[in-house]
């Protein structure tokens, strides 16, 4: 149910890690978030990393069957009289798209935002559930089974 739109993007991801390139993401060319997708009984629940992201600065978007999650993590702000020893978390603009099946049913999305994780879950359409279809056997009809599909 779920397609990688951007096969470059998880390549990237890992240059920056083993070179250790710490450039900001920005709107133009945000940096992919870290998640995780897995399907849990009818809905499919997708959880993205934004650690240290203010909720405010989180926006999600559903157009054409495609998952859009973008967010901001700004610099601290250290005051006028500090000097930076260290900087390593990273900071810019992270997104992240998702190619939905039609199986989902994109209209009733939800999201939470806790302890640094987004949460987005999305159910899967009724017309996507497993369903009994009745086979007949023999010519009268007569004689029926129940197989699940």
């Amino acid at each position: 149910m779920l397609m990688r739109t951007d096969p470059f993007r998880e390549f990237d991801r890992l240059t920056q890690q083993l070179l250790g390139s710490a450039s900001p993401g920005t709107w133009s060319r945000p940096a992919a978030m870290p998640m995780d997708a897995y399907r849990a009984g009818d809905e499919f629940v997708a959880c993205f990393d934004l650690p240290g992201v203010d909720p405010d600065a989180v926006e999600l978007e559903v157009e054409r069957n495609v998952l859009t999650v973008k967010a901001e993590r700004r610099p601290l702000s250290t005051g006028d009289d500090a000097r930076l020893q260290v900087s390593e978390r990273p900071y810019g603009v992270f997104s992240r798209q998702l190619l939905l099946g039609d199986g989902l049913d994109t209209t009733r999305i939800s999201a939470a935002y806790e302890a640094g994780v987004l949460t987005v879950r999305i159910p899967v359409a009724e017309t996507a559930q497993p369903r009994r279809i009745a086979v007949s056997t023999g010519t009268s009809g007569a004689d029926r089974k129940e197989i699940t599909s």
